[in-house]
């Protein structure tokens, strides 16, 4: 039997399974595919795949439609009718447990004897950890094993050469990895391959065999995220300028204030990033944000980002039933959604969305909160503290490192890097200096000091390790 694997161009397909992709799959003669991380809604690629005679299992964690595709057969946790007690899996772990489930019966049908030896199915371990934090997945109780399991392999030396490869040229080190730095560092590496080209050399770089064969992946995956990095930053100045230039000009919008609701679009921006730009506003705005690129003559590609309390998708379903036809089509959940649009439609939408978030957005919902665990004394401050913080991870989505709160006076700053903001700080009355950093902040700090929501980590890249706080946020005094 021959396995091959086929990843849609998310320009010309998609996402998912499509008719169209259900047409290219079929030029291969397949007599399975089995989809992963895609398929609950792919009605209509699964029935193109059905009518050829081709038989499909899918493998995915969406949320299920009204009507199921007619494969022959799914594994959903979020299914219908689905017991399996983690309804939070990732698409890879879902996959994990069939690659488990199929190992199972090969070996009650006495598949494994001989030269023919059971598969360890642990080595797989460290794909599952990466998968699970780069697709923001909720730590849920088992979410955090299968994470904490892979880490593990990952720091005892025993992660697949590709993923080596990524950890070494993202400077970072396999015996101190972590869930962090699978999220921050080695993930966005492999993603920049689908959003500014194709993803077959992520997968190239993960299925490599050889460390020399991973390192030539890997460089190439570095070369690319650089790129996507310098084309996120200038897109990003863009639209921040774009929302200066805005600012008071919508329904409910304060004056001086950012608008309500951020949708833009310009024809120089690119459809793998609008994602990234979306983002990026949301957070620098705290507003729900929509950023569109040209996808062809006619049409804008749209990805959105929302903030805590309001549901996107149930705005765009409000804007849809509102004005049939005006969004092609559009789908995700309360924090992140899709859309298309016909370009000379983007200003009856951009009203059209504002109005609909003017109705349900709430004062309270604008005001970003933090969530502390208070002030740490200067004796708090200290290595013990932060290395039983790291070593009571594995931290990510739903299940965040602690947060904590304090007033601090400025003994130093500069900008480094691509805009991060270096400080060197001191509690109120102490000389003891403190180390601290605030990625995507290039605005420097009033001399007077600042109330600051940090995070304590280890900053390994001295020898001894040194404390360092990552600055997550001001609270105004």
């Amino acid at each position: 039997q021959q396995l091959s694997y086929l990843v849609p161009d998310r320009v010309k397909y998609g996402y998912g399974l499509s008719a169209a992709l259900a047409q290219l799959a079929l030029e291969q003669q397949p007599q399975l595919v089995i989809t992963v991380d895609n398929g609950i809604s792919s009605v209509a690629g699964v029935a193109a795949l059905r009518a050829a005679g081709v038989d499909v299992v899918i493998t995915d964690h969406h949320l299920a439609g009204e009507v199921l595709p007619a494969a022959n057969a799914i594994v959903n946790p979020n299914q219908p009718g689905c017991t399996f007690a983690s309804k939070a899996l990732a698409g890879v772990g879902v996959m994990f447990y069939v690659l488990l489930a199929v190992r199972h019966k090969l070996q009650q049908l006495g598949h494994f004897s001989g030269a023919r030896q059971k598969p360890n199915m642990a080595a797989c371990l460290d794909l599952v950890a990466l998968g699970s934090v780069a697709d923001l997945v909720p730590l849920d109780g088992n979410n955090r094993i299968l994470i904490e399991q892979g880490l593990r392999r990952i720091r005892s030396g025993h992660a697949r050469p590709g993923i080596q490869a990524l950890i070494d040229i993202a400077g970072r080190k396999a015996a101190d990895l972590q869930a962090s730095d699978l999220g921050f560092a080695l993930g966005p590496r492999i993603n920049a391959a689908g959003r500014l080209e194709h993803m077959d050399r992520g997968i190239a770089c993960l299925l490599a065999e050889t460390a020399q064969q991973a390192q030539g992946f890997a460089a190439q995956l570095d070369q690319i995220n650089q790129q996507r990095r310098a084309m996120q930053s200038e897109m990003q100045d863009m639209a921040i300028e774009q929302v200066l230039a805005d600012a008071s000009d919508a329904v409910g919008s304060p004056e001086g204030e950012p608008k309500l609701a951020l949708c833009m679009q310009d024809e120089r921006w690119h459809e793998g990033i609008v994602g990234l730009i979306a983002s990026q506003l949301k957070e620098h705005c705290h507003r729900p944000a929509i950023a569109f690129a040209r996808s062809g003559d006619d049409m804008l590609k749209g990805s959105g980002r929302s903030i805590s309390g309001f549901h996107l998708r149930d705005a765009l379903a409000l804007v849809d039933a509102r004005h049939p036809g005006l969004i092609e089509k559009f789908g995700g959940h309360a924090m992140a959604a899709g859309l298309s649009l016909r370009v000379e439609d983007f200003d009856r939408f951009k009203q059209a969305f504002e109005h609909a978030c003017a109705e349900r957005l709430t004062p309270q919902m604008l005001e970003p909160q933090w969530l502390s665990d208070g002030e740490l004394a200067a004796s708090e401050l200290c290595l013990d503290s932060a290395v039983a913080i790291r070593d009571g991870g594995p931290w990510g989505q739903g299940w965040e490192a602690p947060l904590f709160d304090g007033h601090f006076e400025l003994r130093g700053q500069r900008v480094v890097g691509s805009g991060h903001l270096k400080l060197s700080l001191a509690l109120p009355g102490s000389t003891a200096k403190i180390d601290a950093i605030a990625f995507g902040v290039d605005q420097e700090l009033s001399a007077a000091g600042a109330h600051l929501v940090y995070q304590l980590e280890l900053n390994d890249y001295y020898d001894p390790p040194k404390v360092q706080l990552i600055v997550r946020g001001r609270v105004a005094d």
